[in-house]
């Protein structure tokens, strides 16, 4: 059992929290938003007012926070709270520097650190599936993988300090790209008279196969429990995927790599935000491919 400070306690942070607390875990979590402080407690995690209060006698500390200047701003108090010693884990999805930073101050402080974001949307948070993408030493990774196995089904070590984000940016664009693409492909099938069952039949055992089909299919009907069944509720927000998808394109500039359908990706993305649709789940994007191909 582990006292486990857990900070930002959103749609995804809450969750994970609840369910370390539910594998015996003592949980202290902060959060500004007293909504998700109250749903936190519901779920087994002691409600902490302040940071301060949350990471008193903590072993590890987790964040769970929107961007790299939140995580930079909130483990800059951090190290300034908790003694040498202490594993600070971030969860949260980030640019590949800012993690860089975070360890940098971790390091400066005595204490162990991870970056670990996650993939599985708010369905894999709250079922405890998540997969974990984890940068850092082997130690900090061994301290911290018990852990995330209460979180999460599948936790990878992708190498040193900053290679979980690296790894999440670079699996994200994948998604983003695939998602476009598996929408073209039924918004084409409609345009020829398919069924959107005998599309994915095929294409679901055959070379087109891939996650945002077989899971996540855009069209309601042959995946039950995707969002396209429930009005694109999501899920995983098209706000939060063009969020990872600038992050890819950031990357690539600053890493001098070659991207063209990640830019084409963000591009789509960024436009289908700026109409209003930032909300919905990110498969819904076929709507928006469905009016591009039809006639002005």
């Amino acid at each position: 059992m582990k006292q486990i400070a857990f900070i930002g306690l959103g749609n995804m942070g809450g969750p994970m929290a609840g369910n370390l607390a539910k594998a015996g875990h003592r949980v202290t979590g902060f959060d500004l938003s007293q909504a998700s402080l109250d749903a936190a407690a519901k779920a087994g995690v002691t409600a902490a007012g302040t940071l301060r209060d949350a990471v008193k006698d903590a072993e590890v500390v987790i964040t769970m926070l929107p961007k790299g200047e939140h995580v930079i701003a909130v483990w800059r108090e951090l190290c300034g709270l908790v003694p040498a010693g202490t594993l600070l884990i971030d969860c949260s999805t980030v640019d590949v520097e800012s993690a860089r930073s975070a360890h940098a101050l971790a390091e400066a402080a005595g204490c162990a650190s991870l970056d670990a974001p996650v993939s599985g949307g708010t369905g894999g948070a709250a079922a405890g599936t998540l997969t974990f993408m984890a940068g850092g030493t082997e130690a900090a990774f061994g301290r911290a993988r018990p852990l995330l196995e209460a979180m999460g089904k599948r936790i990878v070590h992708c190498g040193g300090n900053g290679a979980g984000q690296a790894a999440k940016i670079c699996n994200n664009m994948i998604l983003g790209i695939s998602m476009i693409a598996v929408g073209e492909a039924f918004a084409l099938g409609e345009k020829l008279g398919l069924s959107h069952q005998a599309l994915f039949d095929v294409a679901s055992t055959s070379s087109g196969q891939c996650w945002s089909l077989t899971s996540y299919c855009p069209v309601p009907g042959p995946v039950p429990a995707s969002p396209a069944n429930n009005g694109y509720k999501p899920g995983f927000a098209a706000s939060l995927m063009l969020k990872d998808l600038l992050l890819s394109q950031e990357a690539a500039a600053a890493s001098g790599a070659s991207t063209p359908l990640g830019a084409a990706a963000t591009g789509l993305y960024a436009a289908f935000d700026k109409d209003g649709n930032g909300g919905r789940d990110f498969s819904a994007i076929i709507e928006m491919l469905r009016r591009e191909g039809e006639p002005d």
